[in-house]
């Protein structure tokens, strides 16, 4: 069991932050992205003791942490919605600017808001290969896809992206 413990961390440890940045793309909050991640090794590592070992790592990593974040996803489209106390709490004694720590924050969640906006075939393309450096190989190796499938969906969802990015764009430089 431990050397298929060291195995496992040797052959993973290094996609890591792809398996970080896709969760936190494809979850709303840190917290839900790291039990991704969480539950993403906990899965790997279970296949792994199985003894079902991937050719790359990444795009298998890449492929498990979609599948949980669909099937989460499902599951909480059935629950009520919660919202965390976090957001009830008022932060108070701020070292920085408020003013432009609200500024960033007003761009990002557009920028959230806009990635979400886009249908999941195109949000999860374009955070496998422009956010997570996949190229479009693994990406469809990681969505079950056709390589041209892929591009197909990168180049609409750049599209779709920039349509409703160049609104708040053009308002930035008025």
């Amino acid at each position: 069991m431990a050397s298929d413990q060291d195995e496992f961390l040797r052959a993973t440890m290094g996609a890591m932050d792809l398996v970080y940045n896709l969760s936190r793309r494809l979850t709303d909050g840190r917290q839900d992205a790291e039990d991704l991640v969480q539950d993403t090794f906990l899965q790997a590592f279970r296949a792994w003791a199985d003894h079902r070992r991937p050719k790359k790592v990444e795009p298998w990593l890449a492929t498990i942490c979609l599948n949980l974040a669909r099937s989460r996803y499902r599951a909480r489209a059935r629950r009520p919605s919660e919202v965390p106390f976090e957001e009830w709490m008022v932060q108070a004694g701020s070292s920085s600017d408020p003013e432009s720590q609200a500024v960033g924050k007003i761009e990002r969640e557009q920028l959230y808001r806009a990635m979400r906006a886009l249908p999941e075939e195109q949000r999860v393309a374009i955070t496998l290969v422009d956010l997570s450096g996949l190229s479009t190989y693994q990406a469809a190796e990681a969505m079950g896809t056709p390589r041209g499938t892929v591009l197909s969906r990168l180049h609409r969802g750049r599209r779709a992206l920039a349509r409703l990015l160049g609104d708040r764009i053009e308002e930035v430089t008025r």
